[in-house]
């Protein structure tokens, strides 16, 4: 979700109305992203986000309906880049070792590089600072996550690359709330040095995990 592609889409009058819809939804999660993280949260209204993208206030409303589906449309988008940054990788032809820590070290490299990513973590800073209704989506999200991670992780057990007797589930977990930790820290404090948190982290995951 980039505004060069938006950009790039073809002109309005040869697109289709489903390709229109996509197209609208699309730059308004990218307005949605811009006024997060230039002007924080509560600036993101829907009559910010509209005017931001060059649509009427209610086209936001007919597209998401309320706040809460627009982040879970934000999600949606999140996970599908996420999804293909791993296959990028080839995740699933490494052993499940090397795939978790290749996991962990893609998600630190990507730091500053999304602004989906630095929206999202705003986003969700908020929704528990506040307890906003919208907390329930985050914590979808996050399980969508702690699966992901626990399935590479028994995938690994397995095939013989991860011990047997690793409680897969509470390292997913542990594995899943270390990344939360490390991009809140670089929400707080961007000048923070993330590869020798990253390099712990993986020497940690490796020291766990490992065959004796």
């Amino acid at each position: 979700m980039s505004t060069a592609n938006a950009l790039s889409q073809p002109s309005e009058g040869r697109l289709t109305q489903a390709e229109r819809r996509d197209r609208s939804e699309r730059e308004l999660l990218e307005a949605t992203m811009r006024v997060v993280s230039r002007q924080g949260v509560a600036a993101a209204t829907f009559e910010a986000i509209a005017k931001e993208a060059g649509y009427s206030r209610g086209l936001v409303t007919q597209r998401f309906g309320s706040k809460d589906g627009l982040i879970r449309s934000l999600i949606a988008g999140l996970h599908a880049w996420q999804q293909e940054a791993l296959d990028e990788a080839n995740i699933p032809a490494m052993d499940g070792l090397t795939a978790l820590c290749t996991f962990v070290d893609l998600h630190c490299r990507a730091l500053g590089q999304q602004q989906e990513d630095k929206a999202y973590y705003m986003l969700l800073a908020a929704a528990v600072a506040d307890r906003l209704e919208m907390r329930g989506a985050f914590a979808e999200s996050h399980e969508v996550e702690r699966v992901l991670i626990r399935r590479i992780i028994e995938r690994g057990q397995e095939e013989g690359s991860i011990r047997a007797d690793a409680d897969a589930d509470a390292t997913a977990l542990m594995a899943g709330c270390a990344l939360i930790g490390i991009r809140m820290q670089n929400l707080i404090d961007p000048a923070t040095d993330i590869a020798p948190i990253r390099d712990a982290l993986i020497q940690s995951l490796r020291a766990r995990l490992a065959p004796q």
